[in-house]
């Protein structure tokens, strides 16, 4: 750890950023235990405050990726998909958002609030919503606060264009648990909901299911090596078990396109009508009862497992945000006039065909085409736990011992 860090070219991981060294406090959240957590507290560095989040319910992680880097002009929040490590940054398809804020002036350091609504008041200009998830046992108004029912909770506020009335969904994520149908009913629900612009629901839409085919992970920068990396299981009537995987029913949709060379471990969800999207979420979350909870005790309880952060966007919060940056001088002003205002925006496609000079659209780098191409007769989804004997371009077969 610590000659990461420093950046020892021996053990750098590209990440090794000498300058933590100088910083006075360096707060880690992680979800480590056991002989990994006591090698972390020896190896640490001294300006390092190691924090491990409670886990009170058994098989949950802190699996949210995050960062809170504080400048002397203000905090920047980044919410990110990889893990800290050499492989996630150089290899994979990840993701990223970052937003600057300035700190609070004096009239605002005046007013005597809780933290907790110092906190949305400091953020009140973000570009777009998050969604976590925290675990535990969630009842009542809390119900609604985490996971797929705050997802839930957010588009049930939005007002969408009705060409999005009972148009498809994508899930795209590198894991997938152990699912049933009634969960993933559960779970279109939540990202089926808000209301068209007459007023009506959107209604259900299908989901879609991204998922690499084998080919797709032969040829890719890490061939056979990145399979034990994604698990999937057989997908058949809403059910998720651990047999040999299918297309059934159309679930599958192949990621063949020119950035997921590098393998996927980037997770995306979000609702499309050609090129137009509804909403976007970017999230450390895979398609997973643990991170996005499951409802219990007919509706009343949902429970979670594990630590997740993803951001949302939405159409009427983009560009609600003042133009500032802790570290470029020339933007580093409030813009008073955009504080608080909502503009009705546009989310598309890079693959959008319109103006090009309408403010109003924003461009979306959805790591995958829309709509998705069908997998071809060949195809298979793939699953790690499966023999493949076509060797890769290292001339490796899957798995490689055995």
């Amino acid at each position: 750890m610590r000659r990461r860090v420093e950046g020892s070219p021996a053990e750098s991981n590209d990440l090794a950023c000498p300058s933590l060294r100088k910083v006075p406090h360096v707060l880690v959240l992680h979800g480590q235990d056991g002989a990994s957590l006591e090698l972390m507290k020896k190896l640490k560095p001294a300006n390092w405050i190691l924090h491990r989040p409670p886990l009170p319910i058994s098989f949950g992680t802190h699996h949210s990726k995050a960062m809170l880097l504080v400048y002397p002009q203000g905090i920047r929040i980044v919410v990110h998909t990889a893990n800290l490590i050499h492989v996630d940054w150089n290899y994979k398809s990840q993701g990223l958002w970052m937003q600057d804020f300035p700190w609070k002036d004096t009239v605002d350091m005046n007013k005597k609030t809780a933290f907790e609504n110092d906190l949305v008041d400091y953020l009140s200009a973000l570009k777009v919503r998050l969604i976590g998830s925290v675990p535990g046992y969630h009842v009542g108004s809390n119900i609604r606060k985490w996971g797929h029912m705050k997802l839930r909770n957010v588009l049930d506020e939005i007002m969408f264009n009705k060409q999005f009335c009972k148009s498809p969904l994508i899930y795209q994520f590198s894991s997938l648990g152990s699912l049933d149908e009634k969960w993933m009913s559960e779970f279109a629900c939540s990202l089926s909901a808000g209301k068209s612009d007459d007023g009506s629901q959107l209604g259900i839409g299908k989901p879609l299911i991204v998922w690499p085919t084998v080919e797709d992970v032969r040829c890719s920068i890490e061939k056979y090596s990145f399979s034990r990396e994604i698990f999937l299981y057989r997908v058949a009537n809403g059910v998720v078990s651990v047999k040999e995987p299918r297309n059934d029913k159309g679930l599958f949709w192949p990621c063949h396109s020119d950035i997921f060379r590098a393998m996927p471990h980037i997770k995306t969800f979000t609702r499309y009508s050609g090129q137009n999207i509804a909403w976007f979420l970017l999230t450390s979350a895979n398609l997973s009862k643990a991170a996005w909870g499951a409802l219990q005790k007919n509706n009343t309880q949902l429970m979670i497992r594990s630590y997740e952060l993803g951001v949302l966007f939405l159409p009427q919060t983009l560009q609600s945000v003042p133009q500032f940056s802790c570290t470029e001088k020339s933007r580093s002003i409030r813009d008073g006039v955009a504080l608080g205002k909502t503009i009705k925006t546009k989310l598309v496609t890079l693959c959008w065909k319109g103006d090009e000079e309408d403010p109003s659209i924003v461009r979306l780098p959805v790591p995958y085409q829309l709509p998705p191409q069908p997998y071809g007769t060949q195809d298979v989804p793939w699953s790690w736990d499966r023999r493949y004997t076509k060797k890769d371009v290292y001339g490796s077969v899957w798995p490689r011992y055995g």
